[in-house]
């Protein structure tokens, strides 16, 4: 059995019960960083458990070594922050697992889009997913001028380094638009900023932040 285990996005607290015992009684944690994952786990008395590393460098073998374990044990899959296959190479062990017929679950919890939308003031019933940008100037550059043609509202993420680029590349190709910008959600120094672009970058109150960008609607 494979459970995907939705862990904080910032205080570590934010933790649902279910997700504890899962944590808790499972045979393997399967996660992102081993370091991230047992600071979370011994925060709340979880101690001596068996893990496993799936992140962006591991290879299509990698992922298919997982699947004979989800299916003779109880696993658990869990992010660095947030819900597992939303995002990250989770999404590849969940498909291979259906593929085999290993049940698969989800223990539900911390939600940073979810969160965003909360936070916008406004019932958006549609809205685009586009998720992380491309790193690459090119693709950047095409990804955005193809969002400018969307009407409906966009989120938008990024790396905490490229915080700032971000803001920039909206800058250039949505001033015209107003944003909501939430930074390290859930965290003691969480930050929310809403405005036009101008607004965001001249109140932007760290150069590094996790963030979500919702791009409001026209």
């Amino acid at each position: 059995m494979l459970y995907l285990v939705a862990t904080p996005i910032g205080d570590t607290t934010e933790i649902t019960l279910r997700a504890l015992e899962i944590l808790k009684s499972c045979d393997v944690v399967i996660c992102e960083s081993t370091k991230e994952a047992s600071k979370l786990l011994r925060s709340h008395g979880i101690t001596g458990k068996t893990y496993e590393v799936l992140d962006e460098h591991s290879t299509p073998e990698d992922k298919a070594a997982l699947v004979p374990l989800c299916a003779e044990k109880s696993v658990a899959l869990v992010t660095d922050c947030g819900t597992p296959g939303f995002c990250d190479p989770g999404a590849d062990l969940v498909r291979l697992c259906r593929q085999k017929n290993v049940p698969v679950k989800s223990a539900l919890g911390a939600s940073a889009l979810m969160g965003l939308l909360s936070l916008s003031g406004q019932r958006l019933d549609e809205f685009v997913f586009r998720g992380f940008l491309p790193a690459e100037t090119e693709s950047r550059g095409k990804a955005l001028r193809e969002l400018t043609k969307e009407k409906r509202a966009i989120i938008v993420m990024d790396t905490p380094y490229r915080l700032k680029k971000t803001l920039n590349d909206m800058k250039e190709h949505f001033s015209n638009r107003k944003f909501l910008l939430t930074l390290n959600l859930s965290q003691d120094d969480e930050c929310v900023l809403d405005g036009n672009i101008d607004k965001l970058i001249s109140g932007l109150p760290y150069e590094k932040a996790e963030f979500m960008l919702l791009i409001y609607p026209t």
